[in-house]
């Protein structure tokens, strides 16, 4: 039976994903990788001079700090951070249904990008890479921002909203970069990247 390049390249390492997004664990699934998610509490909290990829690799790294003390010698635990970026501002996850319909309405008709980072720990190193996806967004209704933040209550996602869902179907005109990393995760960066560690 054919076998799974990378799981075979990482079968003497143990992956660790250190996110609880429902998300990125399919991903990793749907990859065919064996992991184990392990989560950590920690304040996502940036410093303010930060702009764009800079926020999303901070927040990456930062993740991945209460993990450090832990980890053991063929342990790689991956964590990851996404940052809706637009008009000079980073559009975080919204704090309620107010906030959620006021994002939207900033993103209706035009265009952003979605940045995600993802960071690699290991006991002896660490490493960084980010993705960058521009996406179009066409001009919303107030009509159907309410019914989408009514129905889906995207309370969890950087800039309200999450591609894969409802709003994507119908919203997204057009998506220059990865899909996958709009959804949360750069996938083929990530294989990419852990291919080059283990090799």
């Amino acid at each position: 039976m054919t076998k799974n390049p990378l799981q075979q390249s990482l079968k003497d390492h143990k992956l660790i994903l250190g996110s609880g997004s429902p998300r990125r664990k399919r991903f990793l699934e749907e990859m065919g990788l064996d992991f184990e998610v392990r989560l950590k509490s920690v304040e996502e909290v940036y410093p303010k001079k930060l702009r764009g990829r800079k926020i999303s690799e901070y927040l990456a790294r930062l993740k991945a700090t209460p993990f450090k003390e832990e980890l053991q010698q063929n342990e790689i635990v991956i964590t990851s951070d996404t940052v809706v970026w637009h008009k000079g501002a980073s559009l975080a996850k919204a704090e309620n249904k107010e906030e959620a319909m006021k994002m939207l309405r900033t993103l209706s008709g035009d265009w952003h990008k979605v940045i995600t980072s993802v960071c690699f720990t290991t006991k002896d190193s660490q490493k960084t890479v980010s993705s960058v996806t521009k996406v179009k967004l066409k001009k919303l209704s107030e009509d159907e921002i309410q019914y989408y933040v009514d129905k889906y209550l995207p309370f969890d996602k950087a800039g309200a909203y999450g591609i894969q869902e409802w709003i994507g179907m119908i919203g997204i005109s057009k998506i220059k970069g990865s899909y996958t990393n709009v959804v949360g995760l750069p996938t083929h960066l990530l294989y990419k990247t852990l291919v080059k560690i283990v090799s």
